[in-house]
């Protein structure tokens, strides 16, 4: 085993500084300021869950999020941070009124409100953004879009959850 040089305390306030970049992220991206990135983003940035590389791919990324859903809001329900990691899940809720590029097929708006937990997992290094990853229910997203239906067969096995009001 490796020992390392840093003392609980270090790793401590490790943890403290990469969950305020994280909050600092989430509360720009709340705000369309996407000037945070030059900040907050290392250019070689990683998404591993879009699989892009570079940080205009990760912001171009958020440019079409902000073209469908205007008004999407991602609240921090939790965050979690050991060493060079932050973990964070957040409730995001949006109203898809913009044309949205879906997995390289546009979507026209629907109008309807869509409600989705995230796990967001971050790898930080002197206070940038290096890598990440993103955990969702992209199936009961695309639901909510009106985009797919469950079966009949889906309905018995799973209770369908109330698409968020208007």
């Amino acid at each position: 085993m490796i020992k390392s040089k840093k003392t609980n305390n270090q790793y401590d306030n490790l943890a403290e500084k990469n969950k305020a970049t994280i909050r600092r992220f989430i509360e720009a991206y709340n705000n369309r300021n996407l000037e945070i990135f030059e900040e907050l983003v290392a250019p070689d940035y990683v998404d591993h869950t879009h699989q892009t590389e570079g940080r205009e791919d990760f912001k171009h990324l958020f440019t079409l999020a902000f073209n469908g859903f205007p008004d999407w809001y991602e609240h921090i329900e939790e965050i979690i941070a050991e060493g060079d990691q932050v973990w964070v899940r957040v409730i995001a809720t949006g109203t898809h009124t913009g044309e949205w590029n879906l997995f390289g097929v546009p979507l026209p708006p629907t109008g309807r409100k869509v409600r989705m937990e995230m796990i967001f997992i971050w790898r930080i290094i002197d206070g940038k953004l290096v890598e990440g990853r993103e955990v969702d229910d992209s199936l009961d997203f695309l639901r909510q879009l009106g985009v797919i239906e469950y079966t009949e067969k889906g309905k018995k096995l799973f209770q369908e959850l109330p698409l968020p009001s208007e």
